[in-house]
């Protein structure tokens, strides 16, 4: 993965998570952390979210991860992130994957204190990067 977009994706915490479920596309607002790799993005959900059904009906996500905070809107970059949504193997993993967002997040330690809090784990396959308004990058993630 070229360095830019790496850190593009270390640099932000946010992204749009969509999922789709009977053809119908669904976008959430998402509080992430990536692996220190980026072929990974982590973020937690509660059991009962119309996302959290959808991921299970339909693994295939995207995300977006942009720059749009900076002043000029002819230079925001826009990260589009395609992958899978994968379940945490072992409490080891989920231990480690928790940490790793509340020290990016501490905000969602109450959230984490949730029975229904559910971790989820995206497997990165592409990524594609806009850059200004014409100058665009794809790239599979192997």
């Amino acid at each position: 993965m070229r360095e830019d977009i790496e850190k593009l994706i270390t640099d932000n915490s946010v992204c749009v998570l969509a999922t789709v479920s009977e053809g119908r596309p669904h976008c959430s607002l998402m509080s992430y952390a990536p692996a220190d790799d980026c072929r990974e993005i982590y973020m937690v959900t509660q059991k009962g979210t119309k996302k959290y059904a959808n991921l299970r009906q339909n693994p295939s996500v995207s995300l977006l991860i942009d720059s749009r905070k900076d002043d000029e809107r002819s230079k925001t970059r826009a990260l589009t992130v395609t992958g899978f949504f994968q379940g945490v193997a072992s409490t080891e993993q989920k231990t480690q994957i928790r940490q790793r967002l509340l020290l990016r997040h501490p905000d969602l330690k109450t959230f984490f204190e949730e029975d229904d809090a559910e971790i989820i784990v995206v497997k990165v396959s592409t990524v594609q990067l806009l850059d200004g308004l014409k100058d665009a990058y794809f790239e599979e993630v192997t």
